[in-house]
Formats: C-alpha cells, sequence, structure tokens
C-alpha cells in the first residue's frame, strides 16, 4: 500500500466509501484470520491461481490454500448468513433448493444409480484462471474414509476415480481434468456427501449438458453487499 494512503479495516475493503459502515456487519463478525487478510486485499491485488498451480495445490493436499476472489469471499458470507436465517442452514438450502432431494436414501451401491448422484457448478468457486470450471458431485452415498488418516479408502478411491474417469476424463482429457475432496475440517456443508472436480477449458454444451444448464448462485446474484 501507497504510503500515506488510509489503511482500511478488513470490513470496509472493496466496498465504495459511500457504502463503508464504521461498526463490522455482522456476517463477517465470525470471520477467521485467514478470512479477515483475504477480506482486507483489494481485488486489484489479488492473483488467481493459473491450471498448473491449481493441479499442483491438489496433487500436493494443499487445498487449504485455495482462497476466493476477497469480493467474492464477503458476497459468499453475507449470502450464507441470510440462507442460514431463512432455511435454519446452508445445508437445508442446498438440500431444497439446489439438489431438490427429498431424502439422502441412495437406490443403489455407489456411482450405480444416476438418481443418486447430481452434478453443480460450485456456487462460489475459488479464486482461479476463468477458464477453470469448478463443479461439484453431489451423492447420496457415503464414500468410505480410513478411520485412522480421514482420507478415502483405497477402494473409495478407485471407484470415485473410475466415475470421474468414465463422466470427465474421456470427454475432455485426462490433463483438463483433476478432482479432490475436503478435509472435514474445510467443508462448508457436513452432511451431504460430496466431491469436487475442476476442468481446464471444457466445451460449455458438455458442461451444460452434464449439469442440465445449472447457473452458479455467484453468477446469479450481483448484488454489492
Amino acid at each position: 500500500m501507497p504510503s500515506g494512503q488510509e489503511t482500511l479495516p478488513y470490513w470496509q475493503v472493496n466496498v465504495p466509501p459511500e457504502h463503508r459502515s464504521d461498526v463490522c456487519p455482522e456476517f463477517l463478525r465470525d470471520a477467521n484470520e485467514k478470512d479477515q487478510k483475504i477480506l482486507a486485499t483489494p481485488d486489484s491485488e489479488f492473483r488467481r491461481l493459473s491450471w498448473p498451480e491449481v493441479q499442483d495445490l491438489i496433487r500436493t493436499n494443499r487445498i487449504d490454500l485455495f482462497q476466493r476472489v476477497p469480493s467474492d469471499l464477503r458476497r459468499y458470507k453475507a449470502y450464507t448468513a441470510k440462507l442460514k436465517d431463512q432455511y435454519g442452514s446452508v445445508m437445508n438450502f442446498v438440500m431444497a433448493e439446489r439438489l431438490k432431494w427429498q431424502d439422502l436414501v441412495p437406490q443403489g451401491e455407489p456411482f450405480s444409480n444416476t438418481d443418486d448422484i447430481k452434478i453443480l457448478l460450485n456456487d462460489w468457486p475459488y479464486g482461479i484462471d476463468t477458464r477453470i470450471v469448478h463443479l461439484v458431485v453431489w451423492v447420496k452415498f457415503q464414500l468410505e474414509e480410513d478411520a485412522v488418516s480421514g482420507d478415502l479408502t483405497d477402494a473409495a478411491r478407485e471407484k470415485l476415480d473410475g466415475y470421474v474417469n468414465k463422466t470427465f476424463r474421456t470427454q475432455v482429457g485426462a490433463e483438463n481434468c483433476i478432482w479432490f475432496k475436503n478435509w472435514a475440517s474445510l467443508k462448508s456443508i457436513h452432511a451431504v456427501e460430496h466431491f469436487h472436480v475442476m476442468l481446464f477449458s471444457p466445451d460449455k454444451q458438455f458442461v451444460d449438458d452434464i449439469t442440465n444448464g445449472d447457473v452458479a448462485l455467484s453468477d446469479k446474484i450481483r448484488t454489492d453487499v
């Protein structure tokens, strides 16, 4: 920051002067240290991750280093706070409005029944190259984890990777597809099993087809907060 320029509190950054509040908005008061640092960064100083950088973070299991664009993080926190007030929890909203599932009872073995799977765009994607499409694959079945490490078992990983190969890699190429499953501590929604798939510069029609024309909430909601 240039010498002599005022240092703003994190909740005022990326907000027009006429909309800044002296008191931190309630939806940002519980922001942890990492989020406060992101929120305090002007969008103009934020650098999106490239596809090789995204691949490297996932392959080295450093998914905790993914960050949203600062203004998007602010919008995300404002919107999820409203959802909690309206629906009781983000999970209730996702079940009712995004997944439109009445229950989480699987109709078959993992990845055997398409009714147990729904592919949607990530509503609040990370600050990555805009050519990267970030999908979330929601499933009604549990992906078995090792009780000690918390990581997927070898059998579960093999099944998941087989599904990714059949559904995505065959369409976009292995070099343009990577997946990961969040650690429990990083999940924003715990009750519904899901994993993430990122595709580099995929055909738009393919994405529309597998998501049934889904539109991310962050693109639907463009009001300033």
